[in-house]
């Protein structure tokens, strides 16, 4: 297994369409999967109002997990990152995120955009090991 440098894990990141995004709340554990972009040291992701919206903002840290796998090479990849959330409210912002290439996977109406600021970013790769037996 190696360690990802940052400048490796931002790479990746940018790469990924689909991440988790984690965060305790006052009731539980919340687990999301979110559209991403990267934008400069930053992901961004829609949504609407409602849960994910308030249990992002509202969080003093959520942490971004994205995972990916090269099948050609064999090679897996794990990028997590921790920071703050913070609602994007000012509109020359939203008029500049929304040229991001954030696509939902499902139809719905989403207006609003999250920025997690990272605070802290590690990654790692590895060689997925194949066994003989893996149809059982």
């Amino acid at each position: 297994m190696d360690n990802l440098s940052e400048q490796d894990c931002w790479r990746l990141l940018s790469l990924a369409d689909v991440a988790r995004i984690a965060v305790v709340t006052s009731e539980d554990l919340e687990i999301f999967p979110v559209n991403i972009a990267v934008d400069g040291p930053s992901i961004i992701f829609r949504t609407a109002e409602g849960t994910k919206l308030t249990a992002t903002t509202n969080a003093d840290r959520v942490v971004v997990e994205v995972d990916g796998f090269d099948a050609d090479k064999g090679i897996a990849w794990s990028v997590v990152v921790k920071g703050d959330a913070e609602a994007i409210e000012s509109p020359s912002e939203i008029a500049r995120v929304q040229k991001l290439p954030l696509h939902s996977w499902h139809e719905g109406f989403k207006d609003r955009f999250v920025r997690v600021r990272p605070g802290d970013v590690q990654g790692r790769r590895f060689k997925r090991v194949t066994h003989d037996d893996d149809d059982h």
